[in-house]
């Protein structure tokens, strides 16, 4: 109920809005405040040693940090994310904390929890970030979790700050890597997870691992890809739950899959929101490392950058003959993690295709009934009815039972 007075309005919390008309320049934007890690994960895409002194030499300083996070509120933002690498790892982590929130801020926080302190559960439990806490598990016995971070100790640390964080009732939610050596431990994660008192839907895996966003070494990059699962390997564990898998993908395809066309950037990439890494320099999203995208912080401006540099770059075009006659093309795009972080980081361009993204979006597809065997999406001529077939009618995948059989 809405009632006018002399000088006011009173109106209905639920109904009211602090914004009106169009939306803020800036939404939310990711800060890494380090890619140095205290963990050395077999999998990771982006981590540097805790020690390396270089890295840490040429990270912003607090007070550059600070100023970010000014014009970032300045411009509307209601939430920046801390990730990393290992965000507490910096010294200065604290202070950064209670100065993002003083701006206004939510303050989600990426983590492997394992430097969590009882005086860091403290502070989350005085000045909640007002998200839950995000924590990756790596193995749910030591063996397997020290398999993956390759440091000894990082198992009970871990679990440590996972009680500390429970002992105070600090919300945090669990996501698993799924890798070689924690392939058997899914079942006893998800049991553990839904034992979490803020659990209110199933937890998420990372399987389909990215390559190194810098492109620093063909060795780890060699390692990454020995232990992405096959397609159908992850096909396996996405359709676990059959029912609940095939109703969301009903509500997804019909909103989502669509033809890109020539433009590279169909994502949001840019567009409201930008990862700043440790250095400075804003980029479209946390992966895309791309120097035709990066700006530079210490340069210009936040506001500069996501009214002038990112507009003009969401309106490149692919060039790449492969890319226009299939990804262009192809009405998977939804299902297919194909775009310019990808391909920046397995060939060094923004618009070359992925294989391995094309290999598990095709088998999804399949599974679903939206491709027949051996057929391409790029090829299909009636996508369009075979996607609003799909969300109207329970589909019967040729593969079902085998793929199904898999996940057993």
């Amino acid at each position: 109920m809405m009632r006018k007075g002399s000088f006011y309005i009173k109106q209905r919390a639920d109904r009211a809005s602090l914004r009106k008309g169009s939306s803020p320049l800036l939404s939310n934007l990711d800060l890494e405040l380090a890619e140095r890690c205290n963990n050395n994960c077999i999998h990771c895409y982006i981590n540097q040693p805790a020690d390396d002194y270089n890295a840490k030499k040429r990270e912003l300083k607090t007070e550059e940090i600070k100023a970010i996070l000014e014009e970032a509120a300045s411009l509307g933002c209601l939430k920046v994310r801390f990730t990393g690498g290992e965000p507490l790892l910096r010294e200065d982590f604290e202070e950064l904390y209670i100065f993002a929130r003083k701006q206004g801020l939510k303050v989600p926080i990426f983590t492997n929890a394992t430097l969590i302190t009882p005086e860091l559960a403290s502070l989350f439990a005085r000045i909640p970030p007002l998200e839950k806490v995000e924590i990756t598990a790596y193995g749910m016995n030591r063996k397997s979790y020290e398999a993956v971070s390759r440091v000894p100790g990082s198992y009970d640390a871990a679990w440590e700050g996972i009680n500390q964080l429970l002992e105070r009732k600090v919300p945090f939610v669990v996501k698993f890597a799924i890798l070689p050596p924690n392939r058997d431990e899914i079942k006893e994660f998800e049991a553990w997870a839904a034992s979490l008192p803020w659990t209110d839907s199933f937890p998420t895996f990372s399987m389909f691992f990215d390559l190194r966003c810098h492109r620093d070494s063909e060795e780890k990059n060699r390692l990454i890809k020995r232990l992405r699962l096959t397609p159908e390997e992850g096909l396996a564990i996405l359709t676990r739950r059959r029912e609940k898998y095939i109703r969301e993908m009903r509500q997804f395809c019909s909103k989502f899959m669509c033809q890109s066309g020539e433009n590279l950037f169909s994502c949001g990439a840019g567009a409201g929101g930008g990862c700043v890494d440790a250095y400075g320099r804003l980029q479209p999203c946390l992966l895309l490392r791309h120097p035709a995208a990066i700006y530079d912080l210490k340069r210009g401006t936040l506001r500069e950058a996501m009214e002038d540099f990112y507009p003009r770059m969401r309106k490149m075009k692919a060039k790449n003959p492969d890319y226009l006659a299939r990804c262009a093309r192809c009405f998977l795009k939804g299902l297919c993690e194909q775009c310019p972080a990808k391909s920046w980081m397995e060939h060094g361009s923004l618009d070359t295709p992925v294989d391995y993204l094309c290999e598990v979006a095709h088998a999804q597809a399949r599974y679903l009934g939206l491709l027949k065997e051996g057929e391409k999406a790029w090829k299909v001529r009636n996508w369009k009815q075979r996607i609003k077939n799909f969300s109207m009618k329970e589909p019967i995948p040729q593969e079902r039972s085998r793929v199904e059989a898999r996940a057993c």
